[in-house]
């Protein structure tokens, strides 16, 4: 994932507010909405409009763009994975074996990538596809990817996995946080001691090396050779993986210091991040999934059971009104389409990050009224 020029261009206008007082998340004014369907079309929308039937991968917008990018399809596939469990729907799990066939091949015959964060968000995907279909090439493809992502682990900073191949002095947290969390999974799915250990000492350094536990910022990354930490870089997807990160240690080690972290980062995100209790747009490209990371992980952690129930109900509302805003204000009907701004309708074209942002937001509302965390 090329994020250096993006962000480079981003920058000015990433600025953090920590003067916006959103933190009271304004009562839902729109009523009757019906999540699962929304979340039906939605996810329908990205597997008709998106995918590139003859070659087997998302294209990168809903006009046939067929510009290549790796780390979307991840996110892809997970978008197609919450809507085969939400409906058990076959439509959503044929994709499955194309996606394996077709990623595989446009990426050079493997899914080995320079970018660790990358390769982490892919095992993430397939992970949750062999957890939920048993089909072996997809276990094999996440436990090769994880023996390659251990060897982006070194020194430089204390510690940490890289960002990129060859560029070992680049520490960032969107290489580590996906890291932790794939390891802590793959402990409660295997239980193999070293799973654990290693999302504990990734954890452990990202937590004292690049987050602000006095105010819950997750810095992008640290310069291992000059020492500097881009303390002014501050996205939804990093807090979103530390959140994540907490949250899959509590399942392991039931310690609430762990939720007590998460839920520190997800204050600072849904006070800090956002323009009139609304997760604020970091543009198209790569920016544009930012926002749909931070929704996956946030929304586990509104189902820990140890979460205080005012913090539980605060962060319901508060996906509530993004989603409700999202459906109401941003979407392009009826082709239900999603712009980086989820108050702004995008028009007749957008970009598949864009898209998948939104609809892992969508897909998360209907999660919360499946689970009786929203009401109709």
């Amino acid at each position: 994932m090329r994020k250096w020029l993006y962000l480079a261009l981003l920058l000015p206008a990433l600025w953090i507010s920590c003067g916006d007082d959103d933190s009271i998340v304004p009562e839902p004014e729109e009523e009757g909405i019906d999540w699962n369907e929304a979340a039906d079309l939605s996810s329908m929308s990205l597997a008709n409009s998106f995918w590139n039937a003859e070659q087997k991968w998302f294209y990168y917008d809903n006009n046939g763009k067929a510009d290549w990018n790796y780390w979307p399809q991840a996110h892809a596939l997970d978008v197609l994975t919450d809507a085969w469990l939400r409906t058990n729907d076959n439509r959503y799990r044929a994709y499955f074996d194309n996606w394996y066939e077709g990623v595989k091949a446009r990426n050079g015959n493997t899914f080995e990538n320079d970018f660790y964060d990358d390769m982490e968000w892919i095992a993430l995907a397939t992970l949750r596809v062999w957890q939920e279909t048993n089909d072996p090439k997809f276990k094999e493809a996440t436990l090769q990817l994880w023996e390659y992502i251990k060897t982006g682990w070194n020194d430089n900073a204390g510690g940490g996995i890289t960002w990129k191949k060859g560029m070992e002095w680049s520490k960032n947290a969107c290489s580590n946080g996906p890291a932790c969390i794939l390891a802590a999974r793959l402990y409660q799915e295997f239980g193999d001691e070293t799973y654990k250990e290693w999302a504990l000492k990734i954890y452990n350094w990202e937590k004292s090396t690049l987050v602000n536990m006095n105010n819950g910022m997750v810095y992008d990354h640290i310069n291992s050779e000059t020492g500097e930490i881009k303390k002014d870089w501050v996205f939804t997807y990093n807090q979103g993986t530390f959140i994540g990160s907490a949250v899959e240690l509590y399942k392991i080690f039931n310690e609430k210091a762990y939720l007590n972290d998460a839920v520190l980062v997800a204050d600072y995100t849904t006070s800090s991040l956002t323009n009139n209790s609304v997760l604020k747009s970091e543009g198209t490209g790569d920016g544009g999934l930012f926002k749909g990371i931070f929704i996956r992980y946030f929304t586990d952690l509104i189902f820990q059971d140890r979460l205080d129930a005012s913090a539980r109900k605060r962060y319901v509302q508060f996906i509530r009104y993004n989603a409700e805003t999202l459906w109401t204000q941003g979407t392009t009907k009826p082709a239900i389409l999603f712009g980086p701004n989820w108050t702004v309708k995008p028009g007749s074209v957008t970009g598949l990050p864009e898209q998948l942002s939104g609809c892992m937001l969508i897909e998360a509302a209907a999660l919360l009224q499946n689970e009786g965390l929203i009401t109709q």
